[in-house]
């Protein structure tokens, strides 16, 4: 009966088009342990235990079978070396991001041992800003984010993950007046308008989605004009985007701003695009 839990829930996650590594996530939520011993603890359970079990886990199979991310039902995501607490209201942080960590890393690396001021605009959970600050202690990281709903979980994974990382709730137009810094990095809601997407994301803040017009545009453009106020000459700016916007914002980039390179991500798409303010 051990057995069969597990398998009749991926099974039936299969059937419904849900990805079947959600049965094993909720399965590690319940039993509060790795995934490697999910299997090890179910066969250790006795019948009362496993009835009991499988109450609960039906509830949650709904609430994924309802649209509901599994993230937010288990209230944590992974990203990179760290977990972080989710859930509605903040946008729950994507495997694909984790490069444009290593982008901002890798120019951290470059530059002289001396302090490096970095800031990341529309931070929502936190997971770019407090990846940086705990895997390179030395940098003076700055995360904006206006949303009161999104604040919340990254105030909490600040707390517990990075607390010398500086909480900024301001929006991104105006936000560390006077300020300059080496490093801005940001993933700014860049989808186009109307375009369709799975039910779980819809579940997230369209807030922290779409780009604002049906090229998905108008706010990665609001974020590079601050990059530009906040860089100091020869600043760095990393940059997420879609992947049909690489010539879109190499050209609003081209005003103020050289070696301007666009990245792919793991996939292969273009996903990333950096450069340097003159």
């Amino acid at each position: 009966m051990a057995k069969d839990l597990l398998r009749q829930t991926r099974d039936y996650f299969k059937a419904q088009g849900i990805p079947e590594v959600d049965a094993t996530i909720l399965l590690e939520h319940l039993l509060q342990c790795t995934r490697t011993e999910v299997q090890l603890k179910l066969l250790r359970m006795n019948d009362e235990e496993i009835n009991s079990l499988d109450r609960e886990l039906r509830r949650l199979v709904l609430r994924r079978q309802n649209g509901e991310p599994v993230q937010y039902i288990t209230g944590s995501a992974p990203f990179r070396y760290l977990e972080f607490q989710v859930g509605p209201g903040v946008l729950i942080p994507r495997p694909e991001t984790e490069s444009l960590v290593a982008l901002v890393l890798e120019e951290i690396d470059r530059k002289s041992p001396a302090k490096t001021k970095v800031v990341d605009l529309g931070s929502g959970s936190g997971c770019i800003a407090i990846s940086i600050a705990c895997e390179r202690s030395s940098t003076d990281v700055t995360a904006v984010e206006i949303s009161p709903e999104a604040s919340q979980w990254l105030a909490k994974n600040v707390d517990s993950l990075a607390p010398k990382v500086r909480i900024v709730p301001a929006s991104i137009v105006d936000a560390c007046p006077g300020e300059k810094f080496e490093i801005v990095v940001a993933n700014p809601p860049y989808i186009p308008t109307g375009e369709n997407l799975a039910v779980e994301v819809r579940k997230e803040p369209s807030s922290a989605l779409f780009g604002g017009d049906s090229a998905g545009m108008a706010i990665p453009l609001q974020f590079i004009a601050a990059a530009e106020r906040l860089l100091t000459p020869g600043g760095f700016l990393a940059l997420e985007h879609h992947e049909t916007q690489t010539g879109a914002i190499s050209k609003a980039l081209a005003e103020n701003f050289v070696e301007i390179t666009g990245v792919k991500d793991l996939t292969g798409r273009p996903r990333f695009t950096t450069a340097r303010k003159r």
